[in-house]
């Protein structure tokens, strides 16, 4: 099963205030795509939406349904820049989908939804992912072999809910190498069980074994030193207003693991950092078409 509404909110819903002193303006949670034009985290994360909807070739008339749409940052992109007239959403995350609802965006929809749950209300013309896909396996599922199959049933799933030529702009964090020392193996453990439990990364050939069943890889970018680059910008607007992370008191709420957030959360976004550095983590970007 897909990570509980529980589990997604202990990741998600300790305040969006506190996420928004260190995210971007616009609270993209996932990886930007720097290059020589867009060299700001702000710039960056804009490009990175502007790949994704290109990939599933976003028009102003299209149907587009974002699957796991955060805190609304890829839905306001594609209602105020793109133009898209309709715009679905779903979100496990009670906090995310208050946050949507304040921006007041045109045009736009949004559920509090599984995706197992929902049910279109008609066909979509392209579908955008970000970094959802993480959430739909546990640890203990892929030690039973159970992950490609599992995949498999959200990608025919969503294959369902597309018109005929229909495309995917599709992101996913992916696991690589696994880390040679106990340390750094504690500490990707501990950022999947106590910053995002029941999920797990997948591995880029599970995603492409499970994709092709019903959908056309047309292209894949890898975006490991994007995700190195976002994360270490994360770490320093972080620690840049620790002042305010902890006189609010978010800072000093305990977590499952007995320690604080500020404590935790410097360790996950640290970890996160040398995760990209030493290839244990990457990011991939796959335009999808629907399959005859």
């Amino acid at each position: 099963m897909t990570s509980t509404q529980d589990e997604v909110e202990i990741g998600y819903d300790i305040s969006n205030e506190f996420f928004r002193l260190w995210l971007d303006e616009r609270m993209h949670y996932t990886s930007a795509v720097f290059d020589e034009q867009h060299t700001t985290l702000e710039q960056a994360q804009r490009n990175k939406s502007r790949w994704l909807a290109d990939f599933a070739e976003v028009k102003p008339e299209s149907l587009v349904l974002d699957i796991g749409c955060g805190w609304g940052a890829n839905l306001e992109y594609l209602a105020l820049e793109r133009k898209v007239q309709r715009a679905h959403g779903i979100t496990l995350s009670r906090a995310q989908a208050d946050e949507i609802t304040a921006r007041k965006l045109p045009g736009v929809t949004m559920w509090v939804a599984d995706y197992k749950d929902f049910v279109p209300p008609e066909k979509y013309d392209a579908l955008v992912s970000i970094e959802m896909i993480d959430h739909l396996v546990s640890p203990a599922q892929q030690q039973e072999g159970l992950a490609i199959p599992i995949y498999r049933e959200y990608f025919n799933k969503t294959a369902k809910w597309v018109k005929p030529g229909a495309c995917f702009g599709f992101q996913a964090i992916l696991r690589d190498r696994v880390p040679r020392t106990r340390k750094d193996l504690e500490d990707l453990k501990f950022t999947a069980d106590v910053i995002f439990p029941g999920g797990l990364n997948p591995r880029l050939e599970e995603l492409v074994a499970a994709a092709g069943q019903s959908w056309e890889i047309v292209q894949l970018n890898t975006r490991r030193e994007d995700y190195g680059k976002t994360t270490a910008e994360w770490l320093r607007r972080f620690r840049l207003n620790k002042d305010k992370i902890m006189a609010s008191g978010w800072g000093t709420k305990v977590m499952s693991n007995g320690e604080t957030v500020w404590t935790n959360y410097d360790r996950y976004l640290s970890t996160c950092v040398k995760a990209f550095a030493n290839h244990w983590s990457s990011d991939v970007q796959m335009k999808l078409r629907l399959k005859d």
